[in-house]
């Protein structure tokens, strides 16, 4: 039964009389609890996967071992027998067991009692609050719980020990029920020199992939591989015992120095941990000290991961305390950043930190914005340093890298330095918005961009045609992230960017390009009446499709372009948008824009001026606005009225 505080009643509330009557005293009562569940409900609430089950058997051997060393300091007959300290673990698959040992300092029948028999009590924390040298001992098994996810995985645990320098061996059995036996071994069950734990697992069904020994080995690499004692693992085969194989290299790689690890053991850990195929293309290892002490060990990948584009951004780093695996998606990282792999091993967190603790928790804050801006920094110097692999790493993850433009605002302007683009101008290769912004025109005051879902296609766009015909360099946004993080950026190095697809032009600053191959002679003049009639025709027409029609700035060859308005999203955010109505064909009435100078233009002019409004013309304002469409990358919103027109039309000609 777990026992209750008893409530402690003051004399005053003791005492206490009343004219009318004595009031009976308030009794005390235990809480109540059904053990068996108590255990599953604490179990299943700390560890989310079975397998870590392994990772605390071996770090309580470990602890084990640990104060062993400690005792002999002042007792060294208690190691004299056996100084060499170790951990076991044999797979006996003929009976479903798992064997655990440690030659450690064991425990007697009453610490079998105390620190087995009482659920959340750690031997290892009453050890180094008696031990007068505490704070230099790294005993990992402090909060107590760890021993209780064997029941996890067995129905039944077994655990034969022997204290150091007694001789005396008992054995603690639980099925996990609520109860416990212990006894006395009988003689011959452990030899003569037996000292230390040996725990046996009678494993579940479900959990018989634990009797692989590729499984053990894997478990023990990713969580326990740096624990500093031999973990070796050995089979029972024809009642015969394998001989046992060194497991684990007994240190972490990541709190090694640099200078100790050579790029091959740094490639094979990461293969081992990321996930990913190849050679990392950055890392970035180092400890940091001072306010919070932590070790680091980063890789950014050349390839793209598997789940790079998965919902949930899950982060990819493996957090650790003291060397003790916690948890393998600790969100150390922001979202946009979730493509590194890695380490980062705490020396302040708490042991026993829960995932809602991680969110919460200042260490981790303070540790995440250092972290994050020392990618960030390492980054830079890759690009300043080697720009054809910075190039690499753009192409693998700068789809994702934008979106913390779009969400990091205290980093933003450190994103944009190191952001890459094509341009109209780039011939596919990346350029950095510090390369476009040397290179503005004369009277160029913003960054002109065009966002869209192909950059081949974009450069085909009639909006570009005004801006080609002036050098004006336009970025080529074709990342669905591209229409939104523009939106909350304010500019660049003072410039602010400004989409060629909304609003009005502005280009009349600029002087267009001088041509030597084209006729210098004055152009035509435009009839302004005639135009005049025509873009009123064509509103009236088009009255339900577009919000207005106007001359053009931006065309220089097409006779027609779809243009947003200057108040909201530019054209390739409203498609997005509209796609996320459902059943809605597009957004909100576009702006028509006609180029006055184009031949069809002045014909549909002069006709309309002559003629008035008559069917010929509204045909070929609808036609006009699907064509705006058809060049904007969209379907028509009624194919078989566009096909009649065009086949009327072609039957005028022909």
């Amino acid at each position: 039964m777990i026992k209750a505080r008893t409530v402690i009643l003051s004399e005053k509330q003791k005492t206490k009389k009343t004219k009318a009557a004595k009031k009976p005293e308030p009794q005390s009562h235990r809480f109540e609890a059904e053990v068996a569940r108590l255990l599953q409900l604490m179990v299943h609430s700390v560890y989310s996967e079975t397998e870590v089950f392994l990772r605390e058997l071996i770090s309580n051997a470990a602890d084990a071992c640990d104060k062993l060393r400690y005792a002999a300091v002042t007792k060294p007959e208690l190691i004299a027998s056996d100084s060499e300290l170790k951990i076991r673990i044999v797979i006996d698959s003929a009976n479903k067991t798992l064997v655990i040992e440690d030659n450690g300092i064991g425990m007697s029948k009453d610490e079998l009692i105390t620190n087995l028999g009482t659920i959340a009590h750690s031997g290892t924390l009453a050890f180094m609050e008696k031990a007068d040298k505490a704070k230099d001992i790294g005993l990992i098994g402090q909060f107590g719980i760890g021993f209780y996810s064997a029941f996890m995985v067995a129905d039944k645990v077994e655990v034969i020990s022997a204290a150091a320098g007694t001789g005396d061996v008992n054995v603690w059995t639980s099925d996990g029920s609520g109860t416990y036996t212990v006894e006395t071994a009988e003689k011959g069950l452990v030899g003569d020199d037996f000292r230390g734990s040996r725990l046996i697992l009678s494993l579940k069904e479900d959990a018989e992939k634990f009797l692989n020994t590729s499984e053990i080995k894997r478990i023990i690499t990713a969580y326990s591989d740096h624990i500093s004692f031999p973990i070796e693992l050995a089979e029972i085969k024809d009642g015969e015992v394998s001989d046992y194989e060194k497991t684990n290299t007994g240190s972490a790689l990541w709190t090694r120095p640099k200078s100790d690890i050579s790029d091959e053991q740094y490639n094979e850990f990461f293969r081992s941990r990321g996930g990913v195929f190849g050679d990392p293309q950055l890392t970035i290892h180092y400890r940091a000290e001072g306010r919070h002490e932590y070790s680091v060990l980063l890789f950014v990948p050349k390839e793209r991961p598997f789940d790079l584009f998965e919902p949930s951004r899950k982060s990819q780093i493996s957090l650790y305390v003291r060397r003790i695996f916690i948890s393998g998606d600790a969100e150390f990282l922001p979202g946009y950043l979730r493509f590194v792999r890695g380490v980062i091993d705490s020396e302040d967190m708490p042991l026993n930190i829960s995932r809602e603790m991680l969110q919460n928790n200042p260490i981790v804050a303070s540790i995440r914005k250092a972290v994050t801006n020392r990618i960030l920094s390492e980054l830079k110097k890759l690009s300043d340093k080697k720009p054809e692999d910075f190039a690499a790493f753009w192409a693998s993850f700068g789809q994702v890298f934008k979106e913390g433009l779009y969400e990091d605002h205290e980093r933003r302007d450190q994103l944009l330095e190191l952001a890459m683009f094509k341009t109209t101008k780039s011939e596919g290769e990346l350029r950095s918005l510090k390369a476009y912004v040397q290179d503005l025109k004369e009277n160029q005051t913003a960054i002109y961009y065009i966002a869209g879902e192909d950059a081949e296609q974009l450069k085909s766009s009639p909006q570009l045609e005004g801006f080609v015909s002036r050098d004006i360099e336009v970025l080529l946004l074709s990342d669905p992230v591209d229409s939104f993080w523009t939106t909350m950026v304010l500019g660049f190095d003072g410039k602010p960017f400004k989409s060629i697809t909304q609003g009005e032009a502005d280009l009349d600053a600029v002087k267009p390009i001088e041509d030597d191959s084209k006729d210098k002679d004055k152009p035509e003049e435009v009839d302004e009446s005639a135009t005049g009639i025509l873009i009123a025709a064509l509103k009236q027409t088009l009255a339900d499709d577009v919000s207005d029609v106007r001359k053009s700035e931006r065309l220089t060859k097409s006779p027609v372009c779809l243009v947003a308005d200057a108040g909201g999203p530019d054209l390739a955010l409203e498609k997005i948008l509209a796609q996320q109505q459902e059943g809605a064909d597009q957004g909100r009435a576009r702006i028509l824009e006609i180029n006055t100078g184009h031949a069809l233009i002045k014909k549909l002019a002069a006709q309309i001026k002559e003629h008035g409004i008559s069917t010929d013309i509204e045909d070929s304002a609808r036609l006009l606005f699907d064509q705006a469409r058809i060049m904007d990358g969209e379907t028509v919103s009624d194919p078989a009225a566009f096909a009649s027109r065009l086949s009327s039309l072609m039957l005028k000609v022909l």
